[in-house]
């Protein structure tokens, strides 16, 4: 049996926080894990400044109601799922996703969940667990899986080093730096060929 697991934001969806940083005017909002590697100190940093700024979550889904997945990432998906089984791993939470897994036919994901008050303000996050990705891609190795993984920040790269090929989707010129291990594709026509190339030679 093969699987891929797949990043959700900057793999089938824009950054929802880069999004929502250009449409508030919050510049600091732009920081990601592709340029923070530690996942809790970023949104430690994010909460606080939704805080200080008296947005919530509400104003975060007004923002992701009217976003869509990348171009091409449904057809991408669909035919990705007509070979393979395809969970989506992530780091983003099931309040801010569900919107646009409805876009994308509704994959499996596995990712987090948040925490507001009566008053909507974020005030807390909760991990479903830690180095989720990682230790699913694991999990489905020893349910005897072949597994293809691929993403495109540093929050990504335990999983693809844990799957039987990893895969860097349009990834910033940091990362390529520092993981030039895997393989680098810039559109959906390359990531497929190098899925295949990765249960190919498995």
């Amino acid at each position: 049996m093969r699987i891929v697991c797949l990043d959700l934001e900057g793999v089938l969806v824009p950054e929802i926080w880069i999004e929502f940083a250009e449409r508030t005017g919050i510049p600091e909002l732009r920081r990601t894990t592709r340029d923070e590697p530690n996942y809790d100190t970023l949104m430690k940093y994010r909460l606080n400044i939704l805080a200080e700024r008296k947005l919530g979550l509400p104003d975060i889904q007004e923002v992701i109601a009217s976003m869509g997945p990348m171009p091409g990432a449904r057809e991408f998906l669909d035919e990705l799922r007509d070979a393979y089984q395809v969970v989506i791993l992530s780091d983003t939470f099931y309040e801010f996703a569900k919107p646009l897994m409805k876009q994308l036919g509704l994959p499996t994901l596995f990712c987090h969940s948040l925490e507001a008050n009566a008053e909507g303000i974020l005030v807390n996050y909760h991990l479903r667990m830690p180095n989720q990705k990682q230790e699913a891609v694991r999990r489905f190795k020893e349910l005897n899986f072949k597994v293809a993984a691929a993403g495109d920040s540093y929050n990504d790269t335990a999983m693809l080093g844990e799957a039987h090929g990893g895969i860097l989707f349009h990834p910033p010129e940091n990362v390529i730096r520092e993981f030039p291990q895997y393989p680098v594709v810039r559109d959906y026509t390359a990531l497929r060929a190098e899925i295949d190339k990765v249960f190919a030679r498995v």
